[in-house]
């Protein structure tokens, strides 16, 4: 009979070894058995099961596990949908390279420039924001519409034309 023909049993650690004697104990580890309630496969010969039939009492033969259900059903894996084949592309809406070339563009600069700086590095922004958040918090130069006492102090020009002097020192 070949090995792969060959039937097997499965063989389970049912009861402690302890309080029986050593050579019962070895015939457990010579099965394969380590821990309790643990379960090896063995093939299926006379010589297993005379090994089996001297310690009835610590071990069992058990069925193989059966495969779950949900086991059986295949696998599927999902294919990406075949490439369909070009079109020729002499349309009159469309040109020939539509899809290869890419026109930017282009970037128009900021309408106004930050108060106090160039704004082209960005230290300098970080420093118009630090310096915008500190006059926030003391309550003067705020980007808010201007109140009465501000318009007042101001004169005829309206508050967003000259930079404030706390605005100019920083």
């Amino acid at each position: 009979m070949s090995d792969k023909a060959q039937k097997t049993v499965r063989i389970k650690w049912i009861r402690s070894a302890i309080g029986f004697t050593h050579h019962q104990k070895r015939i457990v580890r010579s099965l394969g058995l380590r821990k309790l309630n643990q379960e090896v496969e063995r093939p299926d010969t006379p010589q297993i099961r005379g090994i089996v039939a001297k310690i009835p009492h610590l071990v069992k033969i058990v069925e193989a596990p059966r495969t779950p259900a949900w086991k059986l059903v295949p696998e599927y894996t999902i294919h990406a949908p075949a490439a369909a084949p070009a079109k020729p592309a002499e349309t009159a809406h469309q040109p020939a390279e539509a899809g290869t070339e890419r026109i930017e563009a282009p970037i128009s600069p900021p309408l106004a420039p930050l108060p106090g700086g160039t704004g082209e590095s960005s230290e300098g922004m970080r420093a118009d924001t630090t310096s915008a958040l500190a006059e926030s918090e003391s309550g003067g130069g705020s980007r808010t519409a201007p109140t009465s006492a501000d318009a007042d102090a101001a004169g005829a020009g309206s508050a967003g034309d000259e930079p404030s002097a706390k605005g100019a020192q920083s």
